[in-house]
């Protein structure tokens, strides 16, 4: 049996994250999402193919201080979540997660909905800073590319 795009999806990020396992990681529920969306509409994007999704992002908009908390290991990432107000000006951006089907990688469109989604961010917070927790080499060079192109600083977390 051929699983959807949607399953396929949901397996990827157990693969690559493996959260079921990691309780310091933030495992994205209903409740994590409509948070999400209360703490600004472009925090999850999604691009589908007419067959589901072929791409999820997940950012986080937070405060400076939250950030440098979290890269210096004084936060997990599920309190950087848990721990980010809402309705603040967010000053620094959290470059959660980007999940691509294979067959559908090095297409731009992970870099696409990123942009799209740091520019509407941007329209209502001062964005200074970007912050990323890299879980691969294709994650560390794509966000990278986003800070160069939106010509925001990155920093990383070091594992």
């Amino acid at each position: 049996m051929t699983l959807s795009n949607f399953e396929r999806m949901i397996q990827l990020a157990e693969d690559v994250f493996a959260v079921k396992s990691d309780p310091d990681q933030l495992d994205v529920d209903q409740e994590v999402m409509e948070r999400l969306q209360r703490i600004h509409p472009a925090t999850v994007s999604e691009y589908e193919n007419g067959n589901g999704p072929v791409a999820w992002i997940l950012l986080i908009p937070t405060t400076l201080d939250l950030m440098h908390k979290f890269l210096r290991h004084e936060i997990s990432e599920k309190e950087l979540f848990e721990l980010t107000p809402e309705d603040s000006a967010y000053e620094a951006l959290y470059l959660c997660s980007a999940l691509v089907l294979e067959e559908y990688r090095r297409k731009g469109i992970a870099k696409q909905l990123t942009l799209t989604a740091i520019e509407n961010i941007r329209r209502d917070h001062p964005l200074k800073a970007l912050f990323v927790w890299a879980f691969s080499k294709e994650g560390d060079l794509s966000s990278e590319k986003v800070a160069r192109l939106t010509l925001l600083p990155l920093h990383k977390r070091v594992k």
